[in-house]
């Protein structure tokens, strides 16, 4: 019997595409290292994460752009990421001899399907804000139109969405464009045991909390995470031992733009909790940020835990393309 998260199953969508891989566009990529994170000096420790490399990303495509979310494959190079223009994009990093992102290879953008099988739509019927991967399936939450919908993994670019996971609270309560934002698996021998959670951008209960859920799993169910105004929860990803690392950003004219990475404990997040968590980590424009709003944790062969954040430049001449990768503390991660 199907879990009470999971609405529906579309099969037929799964077997019969209605578009192929010939739909993608592959997109050059120049990329730019950025080898200093703090304007003028060369310091590479900044809280809890040590500052690794970066790039700064652009295209001859007017396509790229507006990353909203990103995955990494096992392999640590090979990714997954949406678009909030409503595509997603494959591609794979560059190391240099040191091991520092040095590019950008083999990406390639296709249009996303909503669960008529359309493509090509209105932005606000696609607006893809949150991506989460587990075992055969690629999930997505979407702005405006608020959902959360399933693809297949492998074939997402191929398909329309085989199912959609309800939220555990009134879909209603979600404002316009301050929906789910953050979707992220949780380690399967963590507290939470594999079940999948998201989080609000900006939309808040009764109480100024940041409206949030448990979506599957026996503990399925509402929480809230404490919200830290003026930031708003862009994106997150669970550690290995299954605290979540999330992802804020913050702008205003007056200030300009920041980010921050809040931990969750993960042994904290419950049906009916309110959470919160340390600030592990705080940036303004003095560093090499931007509009913050993707975030992945990769776990290196060797047990090293990396942070990597992309930015979403909104195809605006005054935003950049940023990817920046960060090493954690590993006493953080027991």
């Amino acid at each position: 019997m199907l879990g009470r998260g999971l609405l529906a199953l579309f099969l037929l969508a799964s077997a019969c595409p209605a578009w192929s891989a010939s739909d993608s566009e592959d997109l050059p990529i120049r990329s730019r290292q950025i080898s200093n994170f703090a304007v003028g000096s060369s310091a590479t420790r900044f809280g809890a994460l040590e500052f690794l490399g970066g790039l700064e990303m652009t295209s001859s495509n007017p396509l790229f752009g507006a990353v909203s979310a990103i995955r990494f494959r096992p392999d640590g190079s090979s990714f997954v990421a949406v678009m909030d223009t409503g595509h997603w994009l494959e591609g794979a990093v560059t190391r240099d001899e040191q091991g520092r992102l040095s590019g950008i290879t083999n990406l390639t953008a296709t249009p996303m399907a909503d669960r008529n099988g359309d493509v090509g739509l209105a932005k606000w019927k696609v607006d893809s804000e949150g991506l989460a991967l587990r075992e055969g399936q690629a999930i997505v939450s979407y702005e405006q139109a608020h959902r959360i919908d399933i693809y297949p993994d492998p074939g997402f670019a191929g398909s329309k969405p085989i199912g959609s996971l309800a939220l555990p609270f009134p879909i209603s309560e979600l404002r316009s464009n301050a929906g789910i934002e953050t979707i992220a698996v949780s380690p399967k021998d963590s507290p939470l045991a594999g079940a999948m959670i998201a989080i609000a951008e900006r939309s808040v209960d009764k109480a100024d909390n940041l409206l949030a859920g448990i979506l599957d799993g026996p503990q399925r169910g509402a929480f809230s995470v404490v919200r830290k105004d003026p930031y708003a929860a862009t994106d997150g990803a669970f550690l290995p031992n299954g605290d979540l690392l999330l992802l804020e950003r913050r702008f205003s004219f007056g200030s300009g733009l920041g980010m921050q990475i809040r931990r969750v404990p993960g042994d904290k997040i419950k049906p009916g909790a309110v959470v919160d968590g340390e600030v592990l980590f705080e940036a303004d424009m003095g560093y090499q940020i931007d509009n913050m709003e993707g975030l992945d944790v990769v776990v290196r062969p060797d047990g090293d835990v990396r942070v990597i954040v992309v930015s979403d430049d909104n195809h605006s001449i005054l935003e950049r393309n940023l990817m920046l990768e960060f090493r954690l503390n590993t006493a953080l991660t027991q």
